[in-house]
């Protein structure tokens, strides 16, 4: 039971991260300079792709599991240090989401280690 509590942590991490991620892409879409917020965009819907699939990828109790937390605990971490950078709410939320998953993610690869 304690496996399972840890898989259904780790997918709604997955899924708050994805839901965040493409709330601040949308966000950055619209802000003044556009062109400035490329990287974030560009980070958080690979962030939030990534997500989406870790978190299906689980729910089916697939035997790459472990492989794609630690793909997608890379990506949350690389959105998470590009979201930092910016001052707006919505970049400092994702920022938040990203890393709470990225440390999830970890979790569930180093439980697939053991």
């Amino acid at each position: 039971m304690k496996d399972q509590h840890a898989h259904e942590n780790c997918i709604e991490a997955c899924l708050r991260c994805a839901a965040a991620c493409l709330e601040c892409a949308s966000f950055c879409l619209k802000e003044e300079d556009v062109n400035s917020m490329a990287k974030c965009i560009q980070l958080d819907l690979e962030c939030a792709a990534i997500c989406k699939a870790s978190a299906e990828l689980m729910s089916l109790g697939s035997q790459h599991s472990m492989d794609i937390c630690r793909i997608c605990a890379d990506i949350c971490e690389a959105c998470a240090r590009e979201c930092s950078r910016h001052e707006n709410d919505h970049c400092q939320r994702c920022a938040v989401e990203c890393n709470a998953c990225a440390e999830e993610c970890r979790k569930m690869e180093l439980a697939g280690q053991e």
